[in-house]
């Protein structure tokens, strides 16, 4: 993990976003790949000279000064971040594409290996850049994405929630989780299952525990909660627990359980309070 992308509107929540994709590349002496999609007059595309309309020299005038400001403010947050470190590179990113088209194609020709976000709490009124966009990227990236919500000044994971259903497609988590371990050695891993109100948690602790079998884990703490909803079951454990870090997949239609169906994971990355990281199941 050594590429870090960050889609920047400018915002405050942008900002945390940024702040930890600089804490993480800072770990690892890593780069940060800034990204942001302004809003040109024309749409998607524009043209730097005028085709005859009395609009158009006044939109290419406009265009060049709207990129020239958020050049300005790139570098600026560049600079504040070469204040605090030495060992991060930067680039910048600015598509007039679709924000997801491109997210996406920043992923593939940066060889991204993780895309931070920030996104207002689900409670707040949304503008355009968060709710649907980021739900859509942690569906469609094809790398894994940390969504965050708040400020982290200091983003130490000392808790660490993995939830899941621990069927087999679950195995995919274990390479990211391996490398978490690794960056924050001191984290307490907790194995995280959701199920509906009365149902047994012999099944689901036996799954946990088969899982951390079959990779190698040995201490970790086996947590089924009761829940009607995994979206409302995982930010209820994360808080209980003070997870720093929550990390589940997108899942398919393949998972033992009905509560994890298709978006749960976009769901809990909106909804929980600590960041979350979630990765495609397929």
């Amino acid at each position: 993990m050594k590429n870090f992308l960050v889609p920047t509107n400018f915002t405050p929540e942008a900002h945390h976003a940024f702040e930890v994709a600089m804490q993480l590349a800072q770990r690892v002496g890593g780069r940060v790949v800034l990204l942001h999609k302004p809003d040109l007059p024309g749409g998607s595309g524009f043209v730097s000279s005028g085709s005859g309309n009395k609009g158009d020299g006044l939109d290419d005038m406009f265009a060049v000064r709207l990129l020239q400001n958020v050049k300005f403010k790139m570098h600026e947050l560049m600079r504040e971040a070469l204040r605090q470190t030495n060992n991060v590179n930067f680039d910048e990113v600015i598509s007039t594409e679709e924000l997801t088209t491109a997210i996406l194609d920043t992923i593939r020709s940066h060889d991204i290996d993780l895309v931070v976000m920030g996104t207002q709490p689900a409670t707040q009124a949304r503008p355009w850049w968060v709710g649907s966009n980021t739900e859509k990227v942690v569906q469609l990236a094809p790398c894994p994405v940390l969504t965050v919500k708040h400020a982290q000044p200091n983003f130490d994971v000392q808790h660490l929630v993995v939830a899941s259903d621990f069927s087999d497609e679950a195995d995919r988590l274990v390479p990211q989780l391996r490398e978490l371990q690794e960056l924050f050695p001191e984290a307490s891993l907790h194995l995280l299952d959701v199920v509906a109100p009365g149902r047994s948690h012999e099944a689901p602790l036996q799954r946990i525990h088969a899982f951390a079998s079959r990779h190698s884990l040995d201490d970790y703490e086996p947590d089924v909660i009761d829940a009607p909803r995994v979206r409302e079951g995982i930010p209820r454990f994360a808080e209980q627990a003070h997870a720093d870090l929550v990390v589940m997949l997108t899942h398919g239609h393949t998972g033992l359980s009905h509560l994890w169906h298709a978006n749960t994971a976009e769901n809990v990355a909106t909804h929980t309070y600590a960041p979350v990281l979630t990765l495609r199941s397929a």
